[in-house]
C-alpha cells in the first residue's frame, strides 16, 4: 500500500511540547493528477499551521478506503478528511465517523448524503453545476463563431460513473446542448474513461474508426481531454477543426492549451480545496461552528486568460 506520512510539529514544540493535532486523510488515488494537486495543497496548509497529517492512498478501492477510516479512528486522530472513491459510499463512512465522534470533512467529491450530514461533518468543494456548464457554453459559442450553428456533432467523455462530479458534469453538457442557442449540437455518443487519459485515447480512437471526425469533444476532466487530443492528432485531424473542452485547468491542460490543442478548461482550485478542507476539519475538531457546505467557485479558462492560471494548480 502506498503511504505518505507527514509530521509537522514545530508549533507544538514552540508551545512547550504539547501534542500536535492529527488529521487522517484518505485520498482516492495518489496517481490522479488533480488529487495530487489537492494533496499538495493540503500538505502545504498542514505545514503552515503545524498539524500532523496521516495520508493514505485508497487506490480507487472503496473497501480499502473504509478500512482506512476505521484505522484513523482506532489511532485516535482529531479529525478525518476524505476524497471519496465512490460517492455512494459516503453514508457508511459518515455513520462510522459519527458513531466514533470524530469530525469528518469530505473534500472535492460531493458525498451522496450531503443534505443529512451530522453536525460535526462538512463538505468543501466546488459546485459541479458550474463546471460542465461553463465549459459547454463556451464551446457552443466557439462553434457558432466557426459558423457551425447549422449542425455540429460531439462526444462526451465521462469520468467514473460512481462519482457525482462525472454525473453532474455530463448533465451540465446535456442541459447546455438542450438550450435554444446550442441545440444545433448533436451528441453522437458518451462513454466513461474512468478518469483515465489512456482510456480516453482509446475511446476517441474507436470513434474515429467510423470515419467521422467530431466538431466538439466534451471531457469531464483535463486528462480525458488530453487523451482525446492524442487520438485526434494520431489520426492527423487538424486541431483547429475540433473544439476540445476539459475541466480542472491542470498544468498539462494549460500546456495543451498553449500549444493550440485544448480550447477550453474550467479552473478548479485544488490547493484551495485541500487547504480549505484542513481548516474546516481543524475547526470541527476544536468545537467551532462551520458551514455544512463550502463552495470554491469554478472559473472559465481559455487561451485569452490562461496565463493567469499558470502555477495556480
Amino acid at each position: 500500500m502506498k503511504k505518505l506520512s507527514i509530521a509537522v510539529s514545530l508549533l507544538a514544540l514552540l508551545a512547550g511540547g504539547a501534542r500536535a493535532e492529527t488529521v487522517g486523510v484518505s485520498i482516492v488515488n495518489f496517481d490522479n493528477n488533480f488529487q495530487t494537486l489537492l494533496r499538495q495543497g493540503l500538505e502545504a496548509r498542514a505545514g503552515e499551521v503545524g498539524v500532523d497529517v496521516q495520508m493514505e492512498d485508497a487506490q480507487n478501492d472503496s473497501a480499502k478506503q473504509l478500512d482506512q477510516i476505521n484505522n484513523f479512528i482506532a489511532n485516535g486522530v482529531d479529525a478525518i478528511i476524505v476524497t471519496l472513491v465512490d460517492t455512494a459510499a459516503s453514508p457508511a463512512i459518515s455513520r462510522v465517523a459519527a458513531e466514533a465522534g470524530v469530525p469528518l470533512v469530505y473534500v472535492n467529491l460531493e458525498p451522496q448524503d450531503l443534505s443529512s450530514l451530522p453536525a460535526n461533518q462538512a463538505y468543501v468543494g466546488s459546485n459541479e453545476i458550474e463546471s460542465g456548464t461553463l465549459g459547454a457554453f463556451e464551446a457552443c459559442k466557439l462553434l457558432r463563431g466557426q459558423l457551425k450553428s447549422n449542425g455540429a456533432d460531439g462526444y462526451i467523455i465521462m469520468g467514473s460513473l460512481s462519482h457525482q462530479a462525472a454525473v453532474q458534469r455530463t448533465k451540465d453538457v446535456e442541459d447546455v446542448v438542450g438550450m435554444d442557442m446550442c441545440n444545433f449540437i448533436q451528441i453522437k455518443d458518451k462513454q466513461s474513461s474512468e478518469w483515465s487519459r489512456d482510456n480516453a485515447n482509446n475511446l476517441m480512437t474507436n470513434w474515429l474508426s467510423t470515419g467521422e471526425v467530431p466538431d466538439v469533444v466534451f471531457a469531464n476532466h483535463d486528462d480525458s481531454a488530453i487523451g482525446a487530443i492524442l487520438a485526434l492528432k494520431a489520426a492527423n485531424v487538424p486541431m483547429e477543426d475540433v473544439v476540445v473542452v476539459g475541466v480542472d485547468a491542470t498544468p498539462d491542460a494549460l500546456q495543451a492549451m498553449q500549444a493550440g490543442d485544448l480550447d477550453v478548461s474550467v479552473f478548479q482550485n485544488a490547493k484551495a480545496q485541500g487547504g480549505g478542507g484542513l481548516d474546516i476539519a481543524l475547526k470541527l475538531a476544536r468545537g467551532e461552528a462551520v458551514e455544512r457546505v463550502t463552495y470554491i467557485p469554478f472559473e472559465l479558462v481559455t487561451p485569452a486568460n490562461m496565463a493567469d492560471y499558470i502555477g495556480k494548480n
